[in-house]
Order: C-alpha cells, then sequence, then structure tokens
C-alpha cells in the first residue's frame, strides 16, 4: 500500500507595500500570504505520524532548537539522496519526496521539532536507520 507523503515546509511571504494589502489564500496550493509576517510550518500526511508525534515522540522542549536544526541538517540531505536513489518499490513508498530545508533559514521551534519526529517515525514506524 502506497503512503502518501507530503511534506511542505511553506513560507509566508513579507510583503513591502505602502498599502495595506489583505490576506490572500490559494487553496488549491495551501498557501496562505500575509501581511509583515514569516511563518513556516511542516505538514504531514503519513498515516500514524500524528499519533507518533502525541505518544512516543518527546516533548518539544526536549531539546533545544539548535539541537533540532543540527540533526535536520543531517537528515535532510540523507533524507534527499534516499529519495533520488529509491530504486526498489519497497522504498519507493516511504522516500516519495524530497524535502527542501536551508539551514540558513530560522524555521523556529515548532518545524524544525516536527521535521526532526519525522525522520524518527520513519526509523520507527518502517524500522529504517536513516542516519
Amino acid at each position: 500500500m502506497k503512503k502518501l507523503l507530503f511534506i511542505t515546509i511553506l513560507g509566508f511571504i513579507v510583503f513591502q507595500c505602502k498599502t495595506p494589502q489583505s490576506a490572500v489564500t490559494q487553496t488549491d496550493s495551501k498557501v496562505t500570504i500575509a501581511k509583515d509576517s514569516i511563518a513556516y510550518d511542516v505538514i504531514v500526511t503519513d498515516i500514524g505520524y500524528d499519533r507518533y508525534l502525541y505518544t512516543v515522540a518527546k516533548p518539544m522542549n526536549f531539546y533545544s532548537q539548535e539541537y533540532y536544526e543540527q540533526k535536520n541538517r543531517l537528515y535532510v540531505p540523507i533524507w534527499n539522496n534516499r529519495v533520488r536513489t529509491a530504486n526498489s518499490s519497497q522504498w519507493r513508498a516511504v522516500f516519495e519526496q524530497e524535502i527542501e530545508y536551508d539551514p540558513s533559514i530560522n524555521y523556529g521551534l515548532e518545524v524544525n521539532y516536527k521535521l526532526y519526529n519525522y525522520f524518527k517515525f520513519i526509523e520507527y514506524s518502517h524500522g529504517i536507520k536513516l542516519y
């Protein structure tokens, strides 16, 4: 059974307009643009992730944001490499989509926590060691 995996880091764009702008929403691409704000989120549609996050994963403040950032800098390239080289049908269902993660951007504690725990969820649920 092919699992759907959509990890999207959505960014809100900062507008530098002189006239006030109302928020613009595009529901088909799940992008919200709000004036003078930057926010990011991780959206995981993999079955079982939310349950893992609330029952198995350590609380968000267990580690620092720097810890999660450091781990994500290690995990993301490994993940993206596996997406590019997943040849067997067994792993293709797991490694479907590359993750766009820029270490120079401050995504905040919550995004880094969710992304890190997604990697841990994959290791836990599929028995795969990523790192």
